[in-house]
C-alpha cells in the first residue's frame, strides 16, 4: 500500500537512500532539507511522488510549514522519519557550552519541532507512524560523544513515552539504534570538534580525533541496507518500538542490557528495602 512519507535530512546521507528507496517503491515522498534544490539533485529531479521542502528543524515554525505544504500536496502524512542530525565530538570539559545547547537543539528539540508539527495531522487521521534515528550512543555512553549521547539519550526517553502518550490514536512509534554506517555523519559538514582546549585532554583528544577522523568512509554498514530495513519497519501493522541495527549495535546494546540486569540485581539489598516502615 502505498504511504506519505515525510522525511528530515533527505539531502544526503541516510536521508537520501530512505527517500530514494520510498520512491522506488511507489511512495510519496515529502524530502527536506534546508536546501531543497539540493535534495532534488539527490533524488534525480522533480517527480509526481515527490516533494522537496525547505526545512530547518530547530525552528518551530518551518517544521509547521512543511507540514502544510506536505497535506496540501498528498493529503496526509502516514510516517515521520526524524532522521536529520549531527555529531558534536569531544571530552565534556573541551565541549563548551554553547555547542552543547546547539547538539541538543538539534538532535533532541529538532526531532521534537517536527513531531509536534505532524501529530495533529496524524491524531486526525487517527492514523500514523513516527520513526526516529537515535543512536548506538543513544543506549550506550561512549567516550568522546558526551554531548550526542546526552541528545539520543534524550531521544530515547522522549520516544519511549511518546509511545504511551500515542497508542489510543492508533499511532506507532520506533526508535532506531544504528550501530556504525556508513553515512555522512563523521563528514566536516556533520562534525564539530570541540572549540576548547584543556591540557589535561590534549593529547587524548588529538588521538582521538584522528581516530574518528579515520573511521569516515570505512564503517561496516550499509546505509542502503539500512534504509530498505527501514522501509520494511514502516510497512509493518505492529511495528517495534526500538529496532537495533547492525551487527555493531545488537552487541553492544545486549551487552548493556545484561550490565543492566546486574546493576539492579546488585542494588536489590540495599536499594530495595528503603521503604517507610509502614508501606
Amino acid at each position: 500500500m502505498s504511504k506519505v512519507f515525510l522525511i528530515t535530512g533527505a539531502g544526503r546521507g541516510l536521508g537520501t537512500d530512505i527517500a530514494r528507496q520510498a520512491l522506488a517503491a511507489g511512495h510519496q515522498v515529502v524530502a527536506t532539507g534546508r536546501r531543497p534544490e539540493h535534495v532534488l539533485e539527490a533524488l534525480g529531479g522533480e517527480r509526481d511522488n515527490l516533494l522537496a521542502t525547505s526545512l530547518d528543524i530547530t525552528d518551530a515554525t518551518a517544521a509547521e510549514r512543511a507540514v502544510e505544504v506536505a497535506v496540501a500536496r498528498f493529503g496526509r502524512i502516514d510516517v515521520l522519519v526524524n532522521n536529520a542530525a549531527n555529531f558534536y565530538a569531544g571530552y565534556f570539559e573541551e565541549v563548551s557550552d554553547a555547542q552543547m545547547r546547539r547538539q541538543i537543539e538539534t538532535n533532541l528539540f529538532g526531532p521534537m519541532n517536527v513531531t509536534r508539527a505532524v501529530l495533529p495531522v496524524m491524531r486526525a487521521q487517527r492514523d500514523g507512524h513516527v520513526i526516529t534515528l537515535s543512536s548506538l550512543a543513544g543506549a550506550v555512553g561512549q567516550e568522546f560523544c558526551v554531548a550526542y549521547s546526552a541528545a539520543k539519550f534524550g531521544i530515547e526517553g522522549f520516544m519511549e513515552c511518546l509511545r504511551h502518550d500515542l497508542e489510543p490514536f492508533n499511532i506507532r512509534t520506533t526508535i532506531v539504534e544504528p550501530g556504525f554506517f556508513r553515512t555522512e555523519l563523521l563528514v566536516d559538514a556533520s562534525t564539530t570538534w570541540p572549540e576548547l582546549s584543556i591540557d589535561g585532554y590534549a593529547e587524548r583528544t588529538a588521538a582521538t580525533k584522528k581516530v574518528w577522523q579515520s573511521m569516515n568512509g570505512q564503517q561496516a554498514g550499509d546505509p542502503a541496507k539500512l534504509a530498505a530495513a527501514l522501509l520494511t519497519v514502516a510497512s509493518q501493522e505492529q511495528p517495534p518500538a526500538r529496532f537495533v541495527a547492525g551487527a555493531d549495535a545488537i552487541d553492544a546494546v545486549a551487552a548493556k542490557g545484561g550490565e543492566l540486569l546486574a546493576q539492579a540485581e546488585a542494588s536489590r539489598e540495599l536499594g530495595g528495602a528503603l521503604a517507610h516502615d509502614d508501606a
